[in-house]
């Protein structure tokens, strides 16, 4: 029987390096992996449903599957895991000197469902006091999903035309929420600058305080991809697995770093440290505070019509994890 070809559109990620290149191979599979931008690809997967499988916003499927009529179902791979303390911005003269500081304030955020902004909400509530409603919000493109937010959400669109970060450096937003390091923070502005300057830290003690390792993106199968060949999931979810273990064993040859970093060495053994023997977790094991605080984050930010179980989520035939092989132990 010859092998099922899938499109499938992701990243371009060292831990999916290898399915791109055929190192690692799905069983019955013939992938043909197209790398495109995340946000190329979520607009045309949610507008067109144009791929098989993709990689998708986290907050985005969340809020499809809550709706009980999601077009893809996902598998728990996440290409994107960043932590978001280091992406609070602020205008130095506003008066801000710690989180609780925001509230009353006018914020900035590219999209206010996007999952970078979802947990940094969730941050500003549970960390800092600060509730969405204690903010007048100021979007930056139109949101993807278009869903309808709480009455309380003061929320209003941008200029067009208008950078969010200019209008931060200009004074007219206090502060901003976003997922890349506005372009007036990376000119240099002394009118802008990060509220936490030793994030880093911050989140190394967040981290350990609470196991929560904010999850960007997923992976989605197209629903009639998988009602018709609902084995795919699980091939998919291995296959997704041994390409990052394949990257652990080529990233931990520091001998000569295959990544252009000069402590990549003592980097790793650190977050082995803290996160353990997995560093970058696929899976529900360890990833279930990170998932439940997403589910518990966008229910509160008004994001899904209901709180949704985790179980919810993903293909009921990957929710087992899937060890590190022995073979590529680290």
């Amino acid at each position: 029987m010859p092998n099922l070809k899938l499109n499938l559109a992701c990243g371009p990620y060292d831990r999916t390096q290898a399915l791109r290149d055929g190192t690692i191979r799905a069983e019955g599979i013939d992938l043909n992996y197209i790398q495109l931008q995340p946000a190329e690809i979520f607009w045309r997967m949610l507008q067109f449903k144009e791929f098989d499988v993709s990689e998708m916003s986290m907050s985005n499927y969340t809020t499809l599957v809550s709706e009980g009529n999601s077009p893809f179902i996902a598998i728990p791979v996440y290409p994107s895991r960043v932590f978001r303390h280091g992406y609070f911005f602020i205008n130095a003269g506003k008066g801000i000197k710690s989180g609780a500081d925001l509230k009353g304030k006018r914020g900035g955020v590219p999209e206010y469902s996007m999952t970078a902004a979802v947990y940094m909400r969730g941050l500003m509530q549970h960390e800092f006091g600060v509730k969405p409603s204690d903010v007048e919000w100021v979007q930056g493109r139109a949101d993807r999903l278009g869903r309808k937010l709480p009455s309380d959400v003061k929320l209003t669109q941008a200029p067009e035309g208008t950078e969010l970060g200019d209008m931060l450096e200009r004074g007219e937003l206090d502060f901003i929420i976003t997922a890349n390091n506005p372009l007036s923070f990376r000119r240099g502005s002394p009118k802008v600058r990060r509220l936490m300057p030793n994030y880093a830290e911050v989140e190394k003690d967040y981290y350990k305080r609470t196991k929560i390792y904010p999850i960007m993106h997923t992976v989605v199968i197209r629903r009639d991809v998988y009602d018709r060949d609902p084995w795919v999931a699980l091939n998919l979810y291995k296959a997704f697995c041994q390409s990052k273990d394949w990257c652990y064993q080529n990233i931990t040859e520091t001998g000569s770093p295959k990544a252009s970093f000069a402590w990549l060495q003592p980097m790793i053994e650190e977050e082995k440290s803290i996160i353990g023997e997995d560093w970058y977790p696929y899976g529900i094991g360890q990833s279930r505070p990170s998932i439940e605080a997403l589910l518990q984050y966008t229910h509160e930010q008004g994001l899904t019509s209901r709180r949704i179980k985790l179980e919810e989520m993903f293909a009921p035939s990957t929710m087992r994890d899937i060890p590190l092989s022995e073979g590529q132990r680290v």
